[in-house]
């Protein structure tokens, strides 16, 4: 048998790297599906003693080197903060791991050309974190598109709505926080708890919901219409309510696929429409995609409002964790590798450049360089 291949009837175990509120969802998720957890890590105390409450019994660590090192792990689950999704992914490699990893793949266009890099020399089975790729009502959807009914696609509109946005709690924490070790590889700095609750919102350590949302959406945007990756874009965005924060909660963005144009937009101070939805512009049909399933209506809309295709399907986590299971016994690619996930998130990196430098941002066609 194959290092870190379990056997049929054998529960696979698996060390849980960052064990925060995203963490221990995958964890319960994992578990439900017949996998154990046997070791957890974080830097924050209550994340630990919350994540042995879904995984009594479970060694506990600091340090995610340590974990690795246990004896009797199958593979990792890594959840932790943006800058430390290739830290994390490598190390667990290194460590003769396959790897459930969360989205967005990297915290930077470079980092995801590592990361490909990295796993292809690995010879490992590495699933990312976009559940889409593994829900049969997208899958389906997909074949719809596929079959011509939408007709040409012009335009894609992506976005996401939820009436979230407060004021950063800078409130001090309570038990042991590891401030050095969650800074890693980002600039030093006193410790700040706003930071570290809220370490999306800050451009050190992630790229915004541009990529941690984009990444979801612009990959079903690709996947759909046979799309190798962008070409480039445009945005602009601010921080309205979430007062201390540096990513904007608020944006739009339009990408460049060549052949059509896709807007990204985000606002958390309304939930008109709440959560999120994709709409596919054809010039014989619409399709509208979202929280509660497919839609589709063929033009004109004037004369034909009624829908010619309604399918009610969620999106759940636990298909995609099924397919990554499986693959670690069949040792066959997952659903979404990291190749995918590297074009999936390529169109958000571009976004927030465009964001922060005021310009167009252009892909070079090594989805790496940017001019």
């Amino acid at each position: 048998m194959r290092a870190n291949q379990t056997s049929a009837n054998s529960k696979p175990t698996y060390g849980l790297i960052a064990s925060g509120g995203r963490g221990r969802y995958l964890s319960s998720s994992f578990n439900k599906l017949g996998a154990q957890c046997v070791a957890v890590c974080d830097i924050r105390e209550d994340c630990i003693q919350k994540a042995l409450e879904v995984n009594p019994g479970a060694k506990t660590y600091y340090h995610h080197e340590e974990l690795l090192a246990q004896p009797g792990i199958d593979f990792a689950v890594c959840a932790g903060p943006d800058h430390w999704h290739y830290p994390h992914l490598r190390d667990s490699l290194k460590a003769g791991k396959d790897v459930y990893t969360e989205k967005p793949l990297s915290y930077s266009l470079r980092e995801s050309a590592l990361i490909v890099d990295t796993v292809k020399k690995s010879g490992k089975i590495v699933q990312v974190g976009m559940q889409r790729r593994s829900a049969p009502s997208l899958i389906k959807a997909k074949q719809t598109v596929d079959s011509g009914l939408l007709g040409r696609i012009t335009m894609v509109k992506a976005k996401w709505h939820w009436n979230v946005a407060r004021p950063l709690n800078n409130q001090p924490f309570t038990g042991k926080v590891e401030w050095e070790r969650f800074l890693g590889s980002a600039a030093k700095r006193p410790m700040e708890p706003r930071r570290l609750r809220y370490w999306r919102l800050f451009r050190d350590y992630s790229g915004g919901n541009m990529t941690d949302q984009g990444t979801h959406l612009m990959d079903v945007v690709q996947w759909f219409t046979n799309t190798p990756g962008p070409k480039a874009a445009v945005a602009m965005g601010y921080v309205a309510k979430n007062e201390g924060a540096e990513h904007p909660e608020i944006f739009s963005a339009t990408i460049d696929h060549g052949k059509f144009l896709t807007t990204w937009e985000l606002n958390y101070c309304n939930d008109f429409e709440d959560s999120w939805s994709i709409l596919f512009m054809g010039d014989q049909a619409t399709m509208r995609l979202d929280d509660a399933g497919v839609t589709v209506w063929k033009e004109q809309w004037k004369d034909n409002r009624t829908p010619i295709l309604e399918e009610k399907a969620p999106v759940p986590i636990e298909t995609h964790i099924q397919n990554f299971l499986d693959c670690l016994k069949s040792r066959q690619q997952p659903n979404c590798t990291v190749e995918i996930a590297q074009r999936a998130v390529a169109g958000p990196h571009l976004a927030n450049i465009a964001l922060y430098e005021g310009r167009k941002a252009k892909l070079a066609d090594d989805l790496v360089t940017v001019s």
